[in-house]
């Protein structure tokens, strides 16, 4: 666990950042799921050198929002900034409350869908089935965990010999704990720990990189340290950072987006998905 302190490390940072620190890349749209009416994508932002014949490492992002709001344009930066590292990044839709009446339930299964379309046709993509992360904030950060940690909550019409577990898991102020203690447990209808990232840590967690505010009022940051806890008992990591007096949502503001970026990319490095030192 590291502790930042936010005007003393991170304000030299802040000036680097401005749109000019991420090359623009637009994202190409494919659809990866359809239920009734509703068709949900894939916004995939590719290197600006593209080479359809090699083969990228991948990370897909879902944003946050409460399960109830929200939009992939939350990732666009990250999702950019990554591209622009030589990985393929994906900002991922899913079902919301707000527009198509859903439950968390059904905002999982739509990740889950994902992360397995892009497996699947990891060759069309361009994908290494093998090496494919997934992140996000908030409620999108809720999402790419239980991916990573809870078995079941499928989609019952799929091909589920195809796996929806990413390799990686890169989380702003995750919603950890569906509990009393923590955030959405009324949402759950009493199947919180169903699907409570927090109480499904096993043996074979993804690696993860976690940051939080230790200031966060919305998602609790004892739930970041118990859970880092956790994965250290079962043998897998954790890097968490806290950060010293910042608040929810605080990584997509500067002078936090430089820093958290960063050491995504530094812990991306780490695990062979990209390589050299960070560029933003």
């Amino acid at each position: 666990m590291k502790i930042i302190l936010t005007l003393g490390l991170l304000l030299g940072s802040y000036t680097l950042l401005g749109q000019t620190g991420i090359p623009k890349i637009e994202a190409e749209t494919i659809q990866y799921k359809t239920i009734d009416t509703i068709n949900l994508k894939l916004h995939v932002y590719r290197p600006e050198n593209f080479d359809k014949n090699k083969i990228y490492n991948c990370i897909i992002f879902f944003h946050g929002g409460g399960w109830n709001g929200g939009s992939h344009k939350a990732f666009r930066r990250q999702s950019a900034y990554f591209a622009s590292r030589g990985m393929i990044a994906i900002s991922a839709d899913y079902r919301l409350f707000n527009t198509h009446g859903t439950s968390p339930f059904d905002a999982v299964e739509d990740a889950k869908s994902a992360i397995r379309y892009v497996r699947k046709y990891a060759k069309e993509l361009c994908v290494n089935p093998n090496m494919i992360a997934s992140g996000g904030g908030s409620a999108g950060g809720h999402l790419a965990a239980v991916c990573g940690n809870i078995v079941g909550l499928e989609p019952s019409d799929e091909d589920l010999s195809i796996s929806s577990k990413p390799n990686a898991l890169v989380l702003f102020n995750p919603v950890y704990d569906n509990s009393k203690d923590g955030f959405g447990y009324r949402r759950m209808e009493g199947r919180h720990l169903e699907i409570s990232p927090l109480h499904n840590i096993s043996k074979g967690a993804p690696p993860t990189i976690a940051f939080f505010g230790t200031k966060d009022k919305t998602t609790p940051v004892v739930s970041s340290k118990t859970y880092e806890k956790k994965m250290n008992e079962v043998g897998s990591r954790c890097d968490l950072f806290l950060y010293e007096g910042a608040e929810h949502s605080f990584f997509n503001r500067n002078p936090y987006f430089t820093e958290t970026l960063r050491e995504a990319d530094r812990f991306l490095v780490s695990l062979g998905y990209i390589s050299g030192k960070p560029t933003i």
